[in-house]
């Protein structure tokens, strides 16, 4: 497929996919950054970061027409750092495998950028399709609630920013295996004005349908006891880490 012209109106973009055994969302996800970066008329590639996958992620990427490159760390800040460090363009967008982007999403997030915002995300959507339970629907709006209405705090799922700024703080602290989102979402308000794109990003509720709603709330609520370090081990986060599909 061939690349679309890039439009003045905005830079070129790298989009950074961070990716373990992600064949049945990666698709889907692919082809919602494509149509989005077509209907804005943008420079853009597409870096699957292919992090030891043993299924058929690395082939599905580049079928996709995406760029992918192999690491084995299972750190979700090195392997997205992985995918910045080479990444051609001057806007980063680190997108989730299973996270669908809408054309609008894209479209606020370039505006924020062409305006001056040194990054931010969007807020956050389960599909509709994925039912919950009512407990876990009201665990979903909790978070939310706290994490993007309260904390104005970018969603892990969708974050972006200006290359340069990334460059400049270092980007994810790979110190630490979770929470990532939180640190770089402090980096950069400490840098300049971070917006949330009021349209949201759809991911999917694949790790609240593998879990029960006892073991959901356990972990949100360890960092609250524990603190920060215990975001230095993946001891405790298996919720992350583990393929549980």
């Amino acid at each position: 497929m061939p690349e679309p012209k890039n439009a003045s109106e905005f830079e070129p973009v790298s989009f950074v996919i961070p990716a373990h055994n992600e064949t049945d969302y990666l698709p889907a996800t692919l082809d919602s950054v494509r149509r989005a970066a077509l209907s804005q008329n943008i420079d853009y590639e597409i870096i699957v970061v292919n992090d030891g996958s043993t299924d058929d992620t690395k082939a599905l990427a580049i079928q996709h027409g995406a760029k992918a490159i192999d690491v084995n760390l299972r750190n979700i800040g090195a392997v997205r750092n992985a995918g910045a460090k080479v990444a051609a363009h001057p806007w980063l967008i680190f997108l989730d495998a299973d996270t669908i982007l809408p054309s609008e999403t894209l479209r606020g997030t370039l505006c924020a950028l062409r305006r001056g915002d040194v990054g931010g995300g969007a807020f956050v959507r389960i599909g509709r399709e994925q039912r919950l339970s009512i407990n876990k629907y009201l665990m979903y709006l909790t978070v939310v609630l706290i994490w993007q209405f309260m904390g104005r705090w970018a969603a892990g799922c969708y974050m972006y920013c200006l290359k340069t700024q990334f460059e400049d703080f270092g980007g994810f602290d790979e110190d630490y295996y979770a929470a990532e989102e939180l640190f770089f979402s402090r980096e950069l308000k400490a840098r300049g004005r971070f917006t949330l794109i009021k349209a949201p990003v759809v991911t999917s509720a694949r790790k609240l349908h593998s879990y029960s709603t006892l073991q959901l709330i356990r972990f949100l609520f360890r960092p609250m006891l524990a603190g920060r370090n215990i975001f230095r081990t993946k001891e405790g986060l298996e919720i992350l880490y583990k393929d549980n599909r």
